[in-house]
């Protein structure tokens, strides 16, 4: 299915609606919040602000619904208050979500609107993210997988319609690996030394992941740091700041996600990066056509007797929204 075709497909989900979004100012939720100022018949941006998010974060989100303009209203949520979340284990980012889908929702209804969805696109699901599992459990509604749009295809439609966006919306949290404690101090450096490579550097993603002396620098243009002379200023920097070893990873972030599948011969086959909760998943399967797919506890998806490769990835994406992963 062409880009354009997809586009108008969540123009029609959105149409003459009060649209509800849970607004970052990232691409997903850029393209959401500007369509729906184009046909829905209102619509209400809600930004979290839970303290763990990159600099000018709110700025960004309300000069981006003024320039639609749409309403846009901002939640404070102090994370910091919450044992649980700082202990930060493996349900990190499902118990995030959950405190800040609870408050989307229960703004969304005390303002009467009633279509309440996130930015979730079809290449998320392919990833290793488990807050999808709130997006369903909370009811939320996802346009942008319904139309079944990737990161790359959003993207590409931003970029050629000049409508600007977030490339760094991710919460900082996120650079602390699991099971180890988050703090404020921790969040302010990684925070600090983030904004001094953005400030020093030409590079639009800087993700600064934290492991207590060492620190991994991970950027969308590494050419930028690559530089003798720079990357001797970055690597001052950050110890400054109190890491004694930096690193670079070499592999450049690439936020242009796609899907693709191996395909043979009419058959296919896709492997998940999680494992699959097959009783819930069947489920959600319900009446859905799978007879000539097979999915496994493993993540492990195949396929056979498919006319062509878009038959068999149209089929492929037509059962990732009913997927229950574990967690």
């Amino acid at each position: 299915m062409k880009l354009e075709q997809k586009i108008n497909n969540v123009k029609n989900i959105l149409k003459d609606k009060k649209v509800a979004i849970g607004f970052s100012g990232g691409a997903d939720s850029t393209l959401i919040a500007y369509l729906s100022s184009k046909v829905a018949k209102d619509t209400l941006a809600i930004t979290i602000n839970n303290h763990l998010f990159p600099s000018n974060f709110v700025e960004h989100t309300q000069k981006t619904t003024k320039s639609f303009g749409i309403k846009h209203e901002i939640i404070d949520i102090n994370f910091y208050e919450d044992e649980y979340f700082l202990s930060n284990d493996k349900k990190r980012c499902f118990t995030c979500r959950s405190l800040m889908y609870d408050e989307i929702i229960n703004l969304a209804e005390k303002r009467g609107f009633d279509f309440i969805c996130d930015g979730n696109n079809i290449s998320d699901l392919v990833i290793d993210r488990p807050g999808i599992l709130i997006t369903y459990e909370k009811e939320f509604k996802t346009p942008l997988i319904e139309a079944k749009l990737t990161s790359k295809e959003i993207h590409e439609y931003l970029n050629k319609n000049n409508i600007p966006y977030s490339r760094s919306t991710t919460c900082l949290a996120t650079r602390i690996p699991t099971n180890t404690r988050t703090t404020k101090e921790k969040i302010n450096k990684i925070s600090y030394c983030e904004d001094y490579i953005h400030t020093n550097t030409n590079c639009e993603i800087v993700k600064v992941r934290d492991f207590e002396e060492l620190s991994i620098v991970e950027v969308d243009n590494i050419n930028e740091i690559l530089n003798e002379d720079k990357f001797k200023q970055i690597n001052d920097e950050l110890k400054q700041q109190g890491y004694k070893k930096v690193a670079l990873n070499l592999a450049e972030i690439d936020d242009d996600e796609y899907i693709d599948i191996d395909y043979n011969e009419g058959s296919f086959s896709y492997q998940l990066p999680f494992t699959i909760n097959i009783e819930n998943t069947e489920k959600q399967l319900n009446n859905t056509n799978t007879k000539n797919m097979k999915i496994n506890e493993n993540g492990l998806i195949t396929g056979n007797n498919f006319k062509n490769y878009e038959n068999a990835l149209n089929a492929f994406m037509e059962i990732l929204p009913k997927i229950r992963r574990n967690i």
